[in-house]
């Protein structure tokens, strides 16, 4: 079997850290392992490790631009897939949900309009075959 990198952790900026915090923790199911008064750990039992880092209200960063654009996330099963779309649209951050080759897409914004995407099942059981038309939505 082949070996390659696989994602260890995603970090990213946020506005306030308590109000991220609480939507990650909620929607993603993740728990905080560590906490600062700027930046917070979070982590589950199968290795996903988010950091979020307070960088106040004036900061900004658009869309389209050169970097990460977003993260996709990877549901455990489709309870869980149908947990995440009810715990986004009772933050009123669903946007939609869609099924494509096999494979069901949860989209939503967390508190910094940041997309959220949530998947199942994931890229160890349907993996991606061609390139997906939404990296051109802008």
């Amino acid at each position: 079997m082949a070996q390659g990198a696989r994602l260890s952790s995603v970090v990213m900026f946020v506005h306030d850290l308590d109000r991220s915090v609480k939507f990650y923790t909620g929607i993603l199911g993740l728990e905080v392992a560590d906490r600062s008064p700027t930046a917070a750990l979070l982590n589950n039992a199968t290795g996903t490790q988010l950091v979020l880092r307070a960088m106040g209200p004036g900061v900004s960063r658009a869309l389209g631009a050169v970097g990460v654009q977003y993260v996709v996330w990877t549901a455990a099963d489709k309870e869980d897939l149908d947990r995440c779309e009810q715990a986004l649209r009772g933050r009123a951050a669903h946007r939609e949900t869609r099924s494509h080759d096999g494979v069901t897409v949860l989209e939503g914004r967390d508190p910094d309009d940041i997309r959220l995407i949530v998947t199942y099942p994931g890229p160890d059981e349907v993996p991606l075959h061609r390139l997906p038309a939404r990296i051109y939505g802008w």
